[in-house]
């Protein structure tokens, strides 16, 4: 018999060069919720987009990318 495991989500935010890790707030939400949760605290993200999650460590990583243009 299999059993279905509910991996923990993380989220990750590039902001100005740091990786930020995100804890998930409400499990049953959709990614495009939690990002809208964490837009009060990081308003970068409201233009952010979602890359593909990945299985890291027995959780699924989310990362939220910036669509604006960095300076370099």
């Amino acid at each position: 018999m299999l059993l279905a495991i509910q991996l923990e989500r993380i989220f990750i935010l590039k902001n100005s060069g740091q990786e930020i890790r995100l804890t998930d707030p409400e499990p049953k939400w959709s990614v495009e919720s939690v990002m809208n949760f964490y837009a009060n605290t990081y308003p970068i993200l409201t233009t952010a987009k979602v890359s593909a999650p990945q299985i890291k460590d027995d959780t699924i990583e989310y990362r939220f990318e910036s669509v604006m243009g960095t300076k370099g």
